[in-house]
């Protein structure tokens, strides 16, 4: 447990600590009496409301949608599952601000909405969850899916023998043991949407603001650091005690589970019941997943002599970007496939360990650190990256240079899927299997490789693909403290949107497709990589 504390206190509790600091310090000494201007402001509380109720609208619709396809995944086998598997991962990693330009397309003015039947939902919260639930789909998917496909069904099938109906067997036997797993997947969407800031400064308009709306307006366009310094707090206290009950909940209802391999579970569709959930399914991916990834490659197409490549022809180019970037932004590509696999690393190393740890010991303080794993999905981005910044840049830490920064920055997001994911397996782990490996004379090590790295290697290639995932699209700290000469896809997108012009706006279509393509040729590898191509996950 040394690695991950040591990591979690150097590379995030310290930055955000001096951040909000340096926010709250003067040199006549603390404010601490803004802590009370602030919260009292009407403004301020509007805001906190909103970005809690949005948040859980937002979990609450993304499970409804998102647990059918989870059972379809982890139990029925089809025709081009491992693609379609694929493609709903892809919006996961979009730069948030991609999603919101897309949806912007879909609902808002002179989108397809609007010519189809003259209805427009920008500006309204219907277009911000939406969108949230398009890019938190994958989320359910694969958390729930991943382990629902290892439940063994004979035990649903046997209370189903002794007299139970089918829903009766699922809820008394299937539903409790999903029980960590769902729970799992609604904190991460919980936290990302109640952390949401391109989709809602999109789509929203100045009528709606989360905390990391309002942190970046005080930050960037009032310079008023105090205010923001307070806003950080509160989210901050916030996430903590979400953490909080999350962790004690989960832990009073984990049980050993047993599980199988997932190539014993799935099956093709039986009956009518299935087959149309099946195609309900089909459905709700084509609408809401794969038609704002169309609109993506539309429009980065529609060049202005025509449809073509012209868009895509004019990135490799220098200056393009109008003088935005030093280098072709065409390089961001390879730059954000290094710093992505060097993040994976990290993240996979710091979590996995971290989630070894948390399985086999107990008490107050464990539990507390399980909560603080997932403290950076739920603290400003931008917050992390401006800490990056202010204490990473003196001896023996003066990191500011060095190319190390960007994948340390993106590896604090990943390491708390990696946690996530793997804690409800391994804990499900029967522990009388690694007593049995002992008492034949296994050392630790082999106990470990023999028992539970044949159960637990789905659930690591799961974490290295959400990680991977992650980093991929990794926005809010990586463009504080990425190289101008060395920018990745999601900083180099932002900065072709930020500028005027049809030629940079279609560039920047063109790269978020590019990386789109990226991350679906990433997970379609990883896909063959399973040790099972038939199981339900990664």
């Amino acid at each position: 447990m040394a690695l991950p504390l040591a990591f979690f206190a150097l590379f995030f509790a310290y930055p955000v600590t001096a951040i909000v600091g340096r926010g709250l310090r003067t040199d006549t000494g603390w404010q601490a009496g803004r802590i009370g201007e602030v919260l009292t402001q009407p403004e301020i509380a509007g805001v906190v409301w909103f970005t809690a109720w949005q948040a859980a609208a937002s979990t609450l619709l993304t499970l409804l949608i998102a647990l059918p396809a989870a059972y379809v995944f982890a139990r029925l086998e089809f025709p081009g599952k491992q693609l379609l598997r694929a493609v709903v991962t892809v919006p996961f990693v979009l730069p948030t601000v991609v999603v919101g330009t897309a949806f912007l397309a879909l609902v808002g003015r002179g989108g397809l909405l609007e010519e189809l039947w003259g209805v427009r939902l920008d500006t309204t919260v219907w277009a911000i969850l939406l969108a949230h639930v398009f890019f938190n789909y994958a989320v359910v998917v694969r958390t729930v899916g991943g382990l629902w496909a290892q439940l063994d069904p004979r035990q649903e099938e046997a209370a189903r023998v002794l007299g139970a109906g089918r829903f009766a067997a699922w809820r008394r036997v299937t539903l409790p043991a999903l029980v960590p797993a769902v729970a799992a997947a609604a904190l991460m969407v919980f936290l990302f949407t109640f952390t949401s800031f391109g989709v809602v400064q999109i789509l929203g308009g100045p009528s709606y603001a989360t905390l990391e709306v309002e942190v970046y307006r005080q930050t960037a366009q009032l310079l008023d650091l105090s205010t923001a310094a307070v806003l950080t707090m509160v989210q901050f206290a916030a996430v903590a005690l979400i953490l909080a009950v999350h962790a004690w909940t989960v832990r009073r209802r984990e049980t050993a589970l047993r599980l199988v391999d997932p190539a014993r579970t799935a099956h093709r569709p039986r009956g009518f019941a299935q087959r149309a959930l099946l195609g309900g399914v089909l459905l709700t991916v084509a609408v809401l997943v794969v038609l704002p990834l169309g609109v993506l490659v539309e429009r980065s197409l529609d060049a202005p002599g025509g449809y073509g490549l012209g868009f895509y022809r004019a990135l490799q180019s220098a200056g393009s970007g109008g003088g935005t970037f030093l280098v072709p932004p065409l390089e961001a590509v390879w730059n954000s496939l290094q710093y992505a696999l060097a993040a994976t690393g990290i993240a996979l190393v710091v979590g996995g360990l971290a989630a070894a740890a948390l399985t086999r010991r107990a008490g107050p303080f464990v539990r507390g650190f399980d909560a603080l794993l997932m403290l950076p999905l739920g603290v400003s981005a931008v917050t992390v990256g401006f800490g990056f910044l202010i204490t990473l840049d003196e001896p023996p830490l003066d990191l500011r240079t060095s190319w190390i920064l960007v994948p340390l920055a993106q590896a604090l997001v990943g390491v708390p899927f990696v946690v996530r994911t793997m804690l409800p397996v391994l804990r499900a782990v029967d522990s009388r299997l690694r007593e049995a490996a002992a008492v034949l004379g296994a050392s630790p090590l082999r106990a470990w490789r023999e028992v539970d790295l044949p159960l637990v290697r789905r659930a690591l290639l799961i974490a290295a693909g959400f990680a991977f995932a992650v980093s991929l699209g990794e926005f809010g700290a990586t463009v504080f403290i990425a190289r101008p000469d060395r920018p990745t896809l999601p900083v180099a997108v932002a900065r072709l949107l930020g500028r005027a012009g049809e030629l940079n706006y279609g560039q920047a279509m063109a790269l978020s497709t590019i990386l789109m393509l990226v991350c679906a040729a990433a997970l379609l590898v990883l896909e063959r990589l399973r040790p099972d191509k038939t199981s339900g996950e990664f």
